[in-house]
């Protein structure tokens, strides 16, 4: 199949455009992922929940993450207590917890996100060290919480330019050591891999479709680094990631 020929079909049938289709050379903020409609199928959505698991243990390169820049910045003691911003379906609050015990820290993770129904699917699966909550960054901060590490994955490209910055403010305040959010790196590189091996684990679900309109609405460590707010940094990481990182 050539680049001209591709076609995405997700759970609704919609399709995508093809790789030379898209203009790749800027983001497509305008374009709305599936499942951040309200009205979308809530067992499509929870389908698309449940498989985030292994979508994001293939493509997200959090393993590394962990230990190139999470493990670094936690306390000398080991124990140490993290934030999940927008935790969807809890996948990586659960496998920071895991990680952490397989290398002798003990971790106490705090997953969070405003949609009630991302909650309901995380907390579908229990793991020792880990709580759900329905609630903001703005609320923890209200609330008058801290921690030593506040993460995210894929939650940065989901946001304008006011949403975005008031998310990071929030994470400064409340991260007493470092503040690290992971997105996808747009490239064209990007789309292609992800059309490709897609099909193989979102049969009944938003994981394609919504998977492609992220790297299109992803940024470059370029156009991230201009996005972030003084003491941020943006960085380049495997596969096809940036971080923007933040130490207190």
């Amino acid at each position: 199949m050539n680049d001209r020929t591709w076609s995405v079909r997700g759970a609704d049938d919609r399709r995508e455009p093809g790789l030379r289709a898209v203009d790749l050379r800027q983001r497509d903020t305008e374009l709305q992922e599936l499942m951040d409609d309200p009205g979308c199928d809530p067992r499509v959505l929870d389908r698309t929940f449940r498989r985030f698991a292994v979508v994001n243990a293939l493509v997200s390169g959090w393993r590394a993450v962990w230990r190139t820049h999470v493990v670094p910045a936690l306390p000398p003691s080991g124990r140490a207590r993290v934030l999940d911003l927008g935790c969807g379906g809890g996948d990586l609050a659960r496998s920071l917890v895991r990680w952490a015990g397989s290398d002798g820290f003990s971790l106490e993770v705090v997953g969070v996100d405003p949609d009630e129904r991302a909650i309901t699917a995380a907390r579908r699966s229990t793991s020792r060290g880990v709580t759900f909550r329905q609630a903001s960054s703005a609320d923890l901060v209200a609330a008058g919480e801290r921690f030593d590490v506040v993460v995210s994955n894929h939650v940065l490209h989901h946001l304008d330019d006011d949403a975005r910055a008031g998310f990071l403010a929030d994470s400064e305040r409340l991260a007493t050591g470092r503040s690290l959010h992971s997105d996808i790196r747009r490239s064209r590189q990007a789309y292609r891999a992800y059309a490709l091996a897609s099909p193989l684990v979102s049969a009944g679900t938003f994981v394609r479709v919504d998977g492609l309109r992220s790297i299109r609405r992803s940024f470059t460590v370029p156009e991230l680094q201009e996005a972030l707010p003084t003491g941020w940094t943006a960085e380049r990481a495997a596969p096809h990631r940036v971080l923007a990182v933040r130490d207190a």
